[in-house]
């Protein structure tokens, strides 16, 4: 029987290496005279153990990591195609703590498949949630995804049934599937992953989208920092056309649905649907003013679905297990599952997809291992620059929509960014509006004036002038911002300074002044 290793190609385990691997392992094969087949995978999303390189034995995949090149003779020495002890022998994969904790459901085949195999996937469950579509009333499917409660995973968590209801009752001769790929938040990578790692669940998602709507196109707007992302997506909707899951008959159906990939030119407010939308159609990414909202009057004029990705690749799950299975899983109005992107200052980085519930203090101690340095975690911030910065007395918080909403925080693309307490969240307060400084699109005044008075505010404050008054003045300008601006750019920017301020009033009380050695 032919030894088969899985060894991933995804943008993380490339970055820690997995390429040089993949050749030692080759090379190695070679001098031994072995023959094994080498599949190259997404990741699993356990950062801090990669490249994780898996072989299939008589007792199922063994995993070892994290490999370097180095490790590969002592490997082979070890007997690892046969799956023995090794010191970097981790065992069964799902057996790893960090993985059998976990629920997954979006990311089930992930690190797990060829990316590229269409036997692969479909093996794995793929394409049941399309199958079953292209049989049911468009209503039908809208009402299933409206009942499983489903909400947008890119930022806000707007129902997606809701948009997808407004979507279908419009009346056009064309509609649009709009993929939001734009990942752009610091500590995020869900979307990169799942591009990587299983393209054919977004495919299928996607095409699952425009049979219930009414679409025949869709865009996958991609950034252009994300180059594997974009290569891989390519190829899988050129595999899905001549495997016919897209094109004039989607499974041999009457729906037609076809995607086309576009990548973007590194702005940051391009993950804003409307910027997005008018970069799509060639034009500066600029917010537009709602309403019109894109559901009426999107793409072209179109009605629009506009949809993150961890969203679109969230409904076959939905469809194949049925709506009632989903909602299961969650608490209050945060149904199914989320994929929190742990990172910053953390001991196990990584990706963990669990039902809505935890506690923040769970995820960061318990998932993520506290600090990599060892250090007391100070602050975490939640939902990317735009997120609030949530102190260890909050770590009793559940990791739901409403429950953050309530102490003045945001999920957003679930991406949760460790400090330890060395960290100064004045600095941090600063960069939040340095960074709006930096990405507005200028079109409205409180983004584009506001962003860079805020700067120059907390540098008097840190310089201890008048800070009583500076603080005060900070507090109006955020609160202007925030009702005052066109887009979640502005608008949530004063999330991260005001929880900065409120949490940790230390970082911002005058520093005493050393005195001068005698």
């Amino acid at each position: 029987m032919t030894v088969t290793i899985y060894i991933p190609k995804d943008s993380g385990a490339l970055a820690l290496g997995a390429e040089k691997v993949a050749a030692a392992i080759g090379e190695e094969l070679a001098r031994r005279r072995l023959g094994a087949r080498i599949v190259r995978t997404g990741s699993r999303g356990l950062y801090w153990l990669e490249p994780m390189i898996e072989v299939m034995t008589d007792k199922g995949r063994i995993a070892y990591g994290p490999v370097k090149p180095s490790d590969v003779r002592s490997l082979f020495d070890a007997g690892f195609l046969r799956g023995d002890q090794h010191r970097l022998w981790l065992g069964k994969p799902e057996k790893i703590p960090f993985l059998a904790r976990q629920t997954r459901l979006t990311f089930a085949r992930c690190g797990v498949i060829d990316p590229l195999s269409i036997d692969d996937y479909t093996t794995h469950g793929g394409l049941a949630g399309l199958k079953r579509a292209v049989s049911m009333p468009p209503s039908y499917i809208v009402d299933k995804v409206t009942e499983s409660g489903l909400r947008g995973r890119g930022g806000a968590g707007f129902p997606t049934g809701i948009k997808w209801k407004t979507v279908m009752e419009a009346v056009d001769d064309r509609k649009y599937i709009v993929c939001n790929a734009d990942e752009g938040d610091s500590a995020t990578f869900a979307d990169r992953m799942i591009m990587e790692g299983d393209p054919f669940v977004l495919i299928e998602g996607m095409a699952i989208a425009g049979i219930a709507v009414g679409a025949t196109k869709g865009f996958i707007y991609i950034r252009s920092e994300y180059p594997h992302a974009v290569a891989t997506m390519t190829a899988a909707i050129e595999i899905a056309r001549h495997a016919g899951i897209l094109g004039v008959s989607v499974l041999g159906s009457p729906n037609a649905f076809d995607i086309e990939v576009r990548v973007g030119a590194g702005a940051y407010v391009c993950g804003e649907e409307t910027s997005l939308l008018n970069s799509l159609e060639g034009k500066r990414g600029v917010v537009r003013a709602k309403p019109p909202l894109p559901a009426i009057k999107g793409l072209f004029g179109k009605p629009t679905v506009v949809n993150n990705v961890i969203s679109l690749a969230s409904v076959p799950v939905i469809l194949d297990k049925g709506a009632k299975f989903y909602k299961e899983f969650g608490v209050g109005r945060s149904r199914g599952t989320i994929p929190i992107q742990i990172a910053g200052n953390v001991r196990h980085g990584g990706l963990f997809e669990t039902a809505f519930g935890m506690t923040l203090g769970e995820i960061v101690e318990g998932v993520g291992g506290g600090t990599a340095s060892g250090r007391p975690v100070k602050a975490v911030q939640v939902g990317g620059p735009l997120g609030a910065y949530f102190p260890p007395s909050l770590f009793d918080t559940p990791f739901d929509y409403e429950a953050f909403a309530a102490k003045d925080g945001l999920i957003g693309h679930a991406g949760i960014t460790v400090f330890d307490d060395t960290a100064d969240l004045l600095k941090q307060a600063r960069f939040a509006f340095e960074f709006c400084a930096i990405e507005s699109c200028g079109k409205c005044t409180p983004c584009r004036i506001g962003s860079i008075r805020g700067v120059e505010t907390i540098d008097r404050i840190g310089a201890g002038i008048e800070p009583e008054k500076n603080l005060a003045l900070v507090a109006d300008l955020c609160n202007t911002m925030k009702f005052g601006s066109l887009c979640a750019l502005g608008g949530f920017t004063p999330y991260p300074v005001m929880s900065a301020i409120n949490h940790f009033p230390q970082d911002f009380a005058a520093k005493p002044k050393l005195e001068a050695a005698e």
